[in-house]
C-alpha cells in the first residue's frame, strides 16, 4: 500500500471550531541573531563549563530574556557563589518562574550543607514547594530546631527511588532524635525491598543495626541473601522477607519454597509479611493463587502498593465484600481517591443492606471530574457522557492580554528554541494567577500559537467553564480522517490515544525512541511500513503524514490481534501484543471491562488505558453531538480465542 492512497478517502469535518479572529500572533517568539549561543550557554550551564559560560554570556547582553541568561551564569556556581549574589538575583526577577527555580535550587545547596538559617529564611518563599528532596531538608531543619515531625515525615516517606540525598539523611536524622523506631525502619526497608532500592535499604539496615551487605543483596541478589537464611534478629527476618519477596519477581516457586521452609523461625506478624510479599508479586502476575496469599497475610501492615492490588485482586474474582474490607484497610487519603471512591461505591450497590443513598453520595463526590473513574460514576448515576455547554465566545479584548503577558511571553520564546521544559514552567506559572475566563483567553492564546499541549493543559483546570474544542482538539484531520476512514478505525479512539501519547506536540520523543504524534518505535515503524508496502526512511518516523499513516495502521494491527477490543488494543500499543497476551491469558471467563483495566499490571499501562478511554468517550461525544457511554466501549474483556497473525 503506498501513502497517496491511504491519503485518499472522504475528509470527515473538523470537530475543532477555531474562531475567525484565532490567527497566529507575532513577536513573541521571532528569532534573535544569538539564538544558538544562548541554547550553547544552556548546554555549558548544564555541563558546569564556567569559561564557556562567560564567554557566551557575554555575547548575550541584549537578549530577550536576560533572566535565563543570569540564571545559566549562577547555577552552576551555587556551591560557591556568595548568598548575597543568590538573594541579589532573586531580588532582580521577583515574582517569576525562573527565580522560583533557582530558590528550588539553592535551597537544595542550603540543605545539603546544612545552613539551616539560610534555608529557613528561604523556605517559606519557595512558591511551588514541589521538590521532595526539599521537603526533606525542611524536616530536617526543623528536627533541628527539636521539633517533632515524625508523622509528617512517614507521609512523605513513600517512595525510596526519589529519595536522592536528602531524603535518606531525614531517614538517619529521625532515628537519631528518636523520632523514628524500629518499627518505622522496618517499614523503610520493606519499602526499599519493594521498589528494588537498595541505597535506601542499605540505610535502613545500618540504622537497625543489622548488615548493610546482606539488605544489599536482599535487593539485588535475592538467591544468595535466602541461601543465608533468616538470621536471628527481627531486621535480619525482615531483610530475609525482602529477598522473598525479590525473588518472587523472578520465581514465585523459589520464593514461595523459601518461606514455607522457614516459617517455623518467623513470628505471626512476620510470616504474614511473608505471604503479603509472596502475594503482592503473585498479584503482579496475575497468578490465579494470589488471592490465597493474600487471606495468609492477615496482620501484615501492608504498604499502599499491596494493599491496593490485595483490592484489585478482590475485584477480579468479583468479591465485593473482599473488595470493601480492603479499601476500608487503606489510609484516609488513599482510599479518598477516585478510583477507590468509584470502586468502594460499586461494593456498596453490591450489598444488599447498605443504603442506596451512601453509594449515590460518594458517586457524585467524583461525578463531575470528568475523568475515567468520574464518567463510570456518572454512568452508575443514569446519565452518559456529554459534552458540557461553553461559555460566551471569548473577545479580542479577552486575548490581548495574554499576548502581552511577560511570563507567556518568554514561554513562547523558550518554545520556539525547543526548550520545551523552560517554555512549560514559564507557560504553567502563570496560570497560577488567572480567573477560569483568562484560563480560556490563555489556551486559545495557546492554540493561536500552535502550543497545543499547553492548550489542553491549560483548558482542563477549568471547573465552570469550558470549551472542549480545546480541552479535545482535532488537528491534522485531513490526513487522519480518510486514514481512519479508510481502516475502518473509530476516529474519536485514535485522537484519544495521540493525545496521551504525545498531547499533540510534533517533536515529541520518548526515553525509549518513539517518536511524532502517535510515538511510533523504529522497529514498529519498519514493521508496519513493511506490511502495508509503505517506502520508509527512519528519518521520516516523525514526519507527520508518515507518523499518522504508521502509527494508524499500527493501531489497526493491534485491534485486530486484540480481537476488536479498544482497551486491549489500547494496553496492546502501549506496552506490546505479547505483554497484552499474557494478561489476557490469565481471564477464565469474560471480566467487565473496568475491573480488567484497573487490574493491568503496569502501572503506566493501566493508567494509559484509563486517560485514552477517557478521551475517546469525550471525542465521540464533541464528533457525534450525542451521550456517550464508556462502559459500552470498555465492554466485556474475554479470555482469548485462537487468532493468527500474531504480532512481534
Amino acid at each position: 500500500m503506498s501513502l497517496p492512497k491511504l491519503l485518499t478517502g472522504a475528509v470527515l469535518a473538523v470537530a475543532c471550531l477555531i474562531p475567525a479572529f484565532a490567527q497566529p500572533l507575532q513577536g513573541a517568539a521571532d528569532p534573535h541573531p544569538e539564538d544558538d549561543t544562548f541554547v550553547l550557554l544552556r548546554e555549558a550551564a548544564r555541563g558546569a563549563d564556567i569559561a564557556k559560560i562567560e564567554s557566551y554570556a557575554a555575547r548575550l547582553g541584549q537578549y530577550p530574556i536576560p533572566s535565563y541568561v543570569d540564571y545559566y551564569r549562577l547555577k552552576p556556581r551555587l556551591a560557591s557563589a556568595p548568598a548575597d549574589e543568590v538573594r541579589a538575583f532573586l531580588l532582580r526577577y521577583p515574582g517569576t518562574a525562573i527565580a522560583d527555580r533557582l530558590r528550588n535550587d539553592w535551597l537544595l545547596e542550603l540543605g545539603r550543607v546544612r545552613d539551616w538559617a539560610n534555608f529557613d529564611q528561604q523556605y517559606p518563599l519557595f512558591v511551588l514547594n514541589d521538590d521532595t528532596q526539599v521537603r526533606c531538608y525542611a524536616l530536617m531543619a526543623r528536627i533541628a530546631r527539636g521539633e517533632k515531625v515524625g508523622d509528617e515525615a512517614r507521609a512523605l516517606l513513600v517512595s525510596p527511588p526519589a529519595y536522592g540525598d536528602a531524603c535518606n539523611a531525614l531517614v538517619g536524622a529521625l532515628a537519631q532524635a528518636g523520632q523514628f523506631d524500629a518499627n518505622d525502619l522496618l517499614a523503610q526497608l520493606r519499602l526499599a525491598g519493594e521498589t528494588g532500592s537498595t541505597g535506601p535499604a542499605r540505610r535502613a539496615a545500618a540504622l537497625l543495626g543489622a548488615s548493610d551487605t546482606r539488605a544489599a543483596q536482599a535487593v539485588d541478589l535475592p538467591a544468595l541473601a535466602m541461601a543465608r537464611g533468616t538470621g536471628s534478629t527481627r531486621a535480619e527476618h525482615e531483610i530475609y522477607l525482602v529477598a522473598i519477596g525479590r525473588m518472587a519477581r523472578s520465581s514465585q516457586k523459589l520464593a514461595l519454597l523459601g518461606l514455607r521452609k522457614n516459617l517455623s523461625s518467623l513470628a505471626p506478624q512476620e510470616q504474614a509479611i511473608g505471604w503479603a510479599v509472596l502475594a503482592h508479586a503473585a498479584s503482579l502476575k496475575l497468578d490465579p493463587d494470589a488471592w490465597e496469599y493474600w487471606q495468609k497475610s492477615t496482620g501484615a501492615p501492608l504498604t499502599s502498593e499491596q494493599v491496593q492490588w490485595k483490592t484489585r485482586i478482590a475485584l477480579r474474582r468479583g468479591d465485593w465484600k473482599a473488595v470493601r474490607a480492603a479499601i476500608n484497610e487503606m489510609p484516609p487519603a488513599l482510599r479518598s481517591q477516585p478510583a477507590w471512591t468509584y470502586w468502594m461505591a460499586r461494593a456498596m450497590q453490591a450489598d444488599p443492606g447498605s443504603p442506596p443513598e451512601a453509594a449515590l453520595a460518594l458517586y457524585q463526590r467524583i461525578a463531575d471530574q470528568g475523568s475515567f473513574y468520574g464518567q463510570l460514576a456518572l454512568e452508575e448515576m443514569g446519565q452518559l457522557i456529554s459534552i458540557p455547554a461553553p461559555g460566551p465566545a471569548l473577545t479580542a479584548e479577552e486575548i490581548a492580554p495574554m499576548a502581552s503577558n511577560p511570563g507567556l511571553r518568554r514561554a513562547l520564546k523558550l518554545f520556539s528554541l525547543r526548550l520545551r521544559p523552560e517554555g512549560t514552567r514559564e507557560w504553567n506559572w502563570e496560570l497560577r494567577k488567572f480567573s477560569e475566563r483568562e484560563l480560556i483567553a490563555a489556551a486559545e492564546f495557546a492554540r493561536r500559537n500552535d502550543i497545543l499541549d499547553r492548550m489542553v493543559h491549560t483548558s482542563e483546570r477549568t471547573r465552570t467553564q469550558f470549551d472542549y474544542t480545546q480541552r479535545f482538539p482535532s488537528p491534522h484531520s485531513d490526513i487522519l480522517s480518510p486514514t481512519a476512514l479508510q481502516l475502518g478505525l473509530d476516529k474519536a479512539w485514535v485522537y484519544g490515544l495521540i493525545r496521551q501519547e504525545s498531547r499533540f506536540i510534533m517533536d515529541a520523543r520518548s526515553a525509549a525512541g518513539a517518536s511524532g504524534l502517535m510515538q511510533v518505535m523504529p522497529a514498529t515503524a519498519q514493521f508496519v511500513a513493511r506490511k502495508i508496502g509503505l517506502d520508509f526512511v527512519k528519518d521520516k518516523i516523525s514526519d507527520l503524514h508518515t507518523n499518522l499513516v504508521l502509527g494508524s495502521n499500527y493501531l489497526n494491527m493491534v485491534l485486530a490481534n486484540a480481537g476488536g477490543s479498544q482497551p486491549l488494543a489500547t494496553a496492546a500499543y502501549n506496552a506490546g501484543p505479547g505483554r497484552m497476551r499474557t494478561w489476557r491469558a490469565t481471564l477464565a471467563e469474560p471480566m467487565e471491562g473496568a475491573v480488567f483495566t484497573e487490574s493491568i499490571p503496569y502501572l503506566e499501562t493501566r493508567v494509559y488505558v484509563k486517560n485514552v478511554m477517557a478521551n475517546a468517550v469525550n471525542y465521540a461525544a464533541l464528533f457525534d453531538n450525542k451521550p456517550q457511554s464508556l462502559k459500552a466501549r470498555l465492554g466485556k474483556i474475554t479470555p482469548r480465542s485462537a487468532q493468527g497473525g500474531e504480532l512481534p
